[in-house]
């Protein structure tokens, strides 16, 4: 067929996997990716549910298609994703400039789809939940991903139902994939020059196919020479047992970063948001954490003004802030989603609202400055990913993945090497390579 495939990917990390499926998946009937989406002969929008506006941010996208293509032939139009598995039946009477719509649990059968339209020239929808014909579809097809820090997802779905989150919705119920499947995808990516693997899942902790933990998976990942870095996000705290906290004794190859989502620092507030887990229970997970090795961080997410949070409410999650110290964290303020328990529930005022948010994020970013402050002039390990964009620098991270710049040679990338930092900012530290004798690399 020979045509060319454009894919706009928003949101989570998982939607960066999916997207890279779809690339891997639609060359097998003539679809080449092209990074220039003028090119495009199909454009399709890979979308998030997660955050607010998702919905008109689609049909922004959409309208900015329609003018670049006013001139040219319209591409085929593709809406993928979780705003497409919520909104299909709307998506497809109300923009006809959308061809397609696929929900997340159906990119098994793009192709056809694609194929389908181009004979028919009939819109269509795809949104059924159907996890294990995707996996074992796409464990047919080759993982071409060559990046040095690889995304692999081995968990979909949610059984928790917080009443604030669309994913149980949008990505069905949680579903494991087989043992032996990501392994072998995980082999694939190593000899395709990967040397960090993140594992993804909406609730990864929840891992569990045919009594196989996500405990096992990463001391059978750590046997695979070649990978340097296994990572894993996100998790829920009611699923972090021993059996995965006891894995940081004995792993040499898992990163001490926990990404852990809390959401609130008041016991209330996460009853009032379903989340089944205490600030009691945060806490003793925490220090389990920090017994085992106390070079473990913590990251995490927030959701500032759910309904009913209170200045007593707000003030714990300040606390909560104060006593964990996350090195990295994400805070946003709640937005209702629609066909969640929380959708209709009272707003607090947007004043307050943005008041504590500014509040949590200042206290967030000065834990950050603080951390970063700290590791100027020491040495430390970085995973060489890439150049930055304008290629004047090298691109790797560290082991609480900050972002780590520095000149060097390209032979550095894909290797982990001691760099000592010199400065840094909130997000970024600066530094030069030194070798093994600690001398520095010209």
């Amino acid at each position: 067929m020979n045509q060319k495939i454009f894919i706009k990917t928003f949101g989570c990390q998982m939607n960066e996997y999916d997207s890279n499926r779809i690339y891997d998946s639609v060359k097998k009937i003539g679809y080449e990716k092209t990074n220039n989406h003028e090119d495009a002969n199909c454009y399709l929008i890979n979308t998030c549910h997660i955050r607010d506006k998702a919905k008109e941010k689609v049909y922004h996208e959409v309208g900015r298609l329609k003018k670049i293509f006013r001139t040219k032939i319209k591409p085929l139009v593709i809406v993928a994703g979780c705003v497409a598995q919520a909104e299909h039946e709307e998506m497809i009477n109300r923009e006809p400039y959308i061809d397609l719509v696929l929900g997340p649990q159906a990119y098994h059968k793009i192709n056809e789809t694609i194929l389908n339209y181009h004979i028919k020239k009939k819109k269509l929808e795809e949104t059924e939940f159907d996890a294990i014909s995707k996996f074992d579809y796409f464990s047919k097809i080759k993982n071409q991903t060559k990046k040095i820090s690889s995304y692999l997802t081995i968990q979909e779905g949610c059984d928790k139902f917080c009443h604030f989150c669309v994913v149980p919705y949008t990505r069905g119920p949680e579903y494991s994939r087989p043992f032996v499947q990501v392994l072998d995808e995980a082999k694939h990516l190593i000899d395709n020059g990967s040397k960090e693997i993140i594992l993804l899942g909406q609730n990864v902790n929840a891992y569990n196919f045919e009594g196989f933990k996500l405990s096992d998976l990463i001391l059978e990942l750590e046997k695979i020479s070649g990978i340097e870095r296994i990572r894993y996000t996100t998790s829920h705290p009611k699923d972090m047992t021993n059996d995965l906290i006891d894995v940081y004794k004995y792993s040499k190859k898992l990163m001490p970063l926990v990404h852990l989502p809390v959401q609130s620092g008041s016991d209330k507030v996460l009853e009032l948001m379903n989340r089944k887990h205490t600030i009691k229970t945060y806490l003793e997970i925490f220090d389990k954490f920090k017994k085992i090795n106390p070079k473990i961080k913590f990251s995490s997410d927030f959701i500032i003004a759910y309904p009913g949070e209170t200045d007593i409410d707000f003030n714990e999650t300040l606390k909560l802030i104060d006593n964990v110290k996350f090195i990295n964290s994400f805070s946003f303020i709640f937005s209702p989603r629609p066909g969640t328990a929380a959708s209709d529930l009272p707003v607090i005022d947007k004043k307050k609202t943005i008041e504590r948010l500014e509040l949590v994020q200042q206290k967030l970013f000065m834990n950050q400055l603080k951390i970063n402050k700290s590791i100027e002039n020491t040495i430390i390990d970085v995973l060489v990913e890439n150049r930055t964009d304008d290629k004047s620098k090298l691109f790797g991270r560290s082991e609480y993945m900050t972002s780590v710049l520095f000149e060097g040679s390209d032979d550095f990338i894909g290797k982990v090497i001691k760099v000592k930092i010199q400065s840094s900012n909130q997000n970024t530290l600066f530094g030069e390579i030194i070798d093994q004798s600690n001398q520095r690399v010209a």
